[in-house]
């Protein structure tokens, strides 16, 4: 298994892993990804299984605190300088679940994060996934204003 970080040639291995692991409404469309590799894709963290991309954690730098709607959208908004990593997507596909996958990528997210002086990580999931978010050290703050897929999501949050 190697991890590193993400290229432009990985949009097609990207979109279709994202594909995989969210409902339509909820994923990031191939265009969207390509938006966000342009930006930032050194906060892309993927995962292969020799030339097989399994597993893939993604997500802006922002000095905003809470995860928004528009910063989905809006590469743009990516401050590399900023002061909280926000984490839009821990994708893994179901072939490779439950194997430490995701834990990997999140790690090193984390590690990363604090190597580059954040001041935490924020990232939003379904509440059934709280405990597992909580294992790595973040904290539920409730139910976010997010919007995206027609889901309920809780923001969590993790000061470095």
């Amino acid at each position: 298994m190697e991890i590193r970080y993400a290229r432009m040639s990985d949009l097609r291995a990207l979109a279709a892993v994202e594909a995989e692991c969210f409902p339509a409404a909820e994923a990031a469309t191939e265009e969207a990804l390509a938006g966000r590799l342009a930006v930032y894709p050194n906060h892309f963290w993927l995962l292969f299984d020799g030339d097989r991309l399994v597993s893939f954690v993604n997500g802006m730098v922002t000095d905003e605190a809470d995860l928004s709607d528009e910063m989905y959208a809006d590469p743009s908004l990516h401050r590399e300088d900023g002061r909280w990593q926000m984490i839009f997507g821990v994708n893994t596909i179901p072939a490779f679940r439950r194997r430490g996958c995701a834990a990997l990528l999140l790690e090193r997210a984390i590690a990363d994060a604090g190597t580059q002086g954040r001041s935490g990580l924020v990232l939003t999931c379904k509440e059934r996934l709280i405990p597992y978010y909580g294992k790595f050290g973040f904290a539920d703050e409730g139910v976010s204003a997010s919007e995206h897929g027609g889901v309920i999501w809780h923001q969590m949050w993790m000061v470095l």
